[in-house]
């Protein structure tokens, strides 16, 4: 795709609603956009409206009084209010899913006794391998998966930095792993065991 080069008679033709101008804009920018789009979005009706919005803002802001006055950052404006339109869809579209997620499941009043066994039975095992692994990493895997505690403050607790807690914790993982695998003996000080 060849470059085009926005001049100050091209941005008071597409002030005064020139067809032909209008069309080369469209053309030219629509292109653009539509990489843009479809690199970010898989709904092709998604792509087209956020194309036609992006269109209709640009053209006016043009148009108005305190409208673009540089026509070499017309391509940046472009992009920019895409983004913005881009953002405005995603949000728009969180917003609908938790909409979504509003509305209250019924409770399933059958018992599940098979189910509450085997849950049972997971929950032991779990407890038996957290038992098993070193206390450092016992109080960081509870800290984080049954408490539920904010990374942050756990970071504070355990001294260390964002970064850092992730190592702990992916290194608390796998140890649990191994041990849930039986790839691993006993991690703990002798004194525990």
């Amino acid at each position: 795709m060849q470059l085009f080069s926005f001049d100050e008679a091209y941005l008071n033709r597409l002030r005064a609603r020139d067809f032909q101008t209008e069309q080369h804009f469209v053309a030219y920018f629509g292109k653009l956009l539509l990489i843009k789009l479809r690199s970010r979005l898989r709904s092709s009706s998604a792509v087209e409206d956020i194309r036609q919005e992006t269109f209709v803002r640009v053209f006016k802001k043009i148009r108005s009084e305190d409208g673009i006055r540089s026509p070499g950052g017309l391509g940046a404006f472009v992009n920019s209010v895409c983004n913005h339109v881009l953002f405005e869809f995603y949000r728009s579209s969180s917003d609908s899913l938790k909409e979504d997620d509003k509305t209250p499941d019924l409770p399933d009043l059958t018992m599940d006794l098979d189910g509450m066994l085997v849950t049972n039975q997971m929950r032991e095992r779990v407890r038996e391998i957290l038992e098993r692994l070193p206390e450092k990493d016992r109080r960081l895997l509870r800290a984080i998966f049954f408490e539920e505690r904010e990374k942050d403050e756990v970071c504070r607790d355990f001294g260390v930095d964002r970064d850092y807690l992730r190592v702990l914790l992916h290194r608390a993982k796998q140890n649990f792993r191994n041990i849930y695998l039986g790839n691993q003996p006993d991690k703990r000080p002798p004194a525990e065991q």
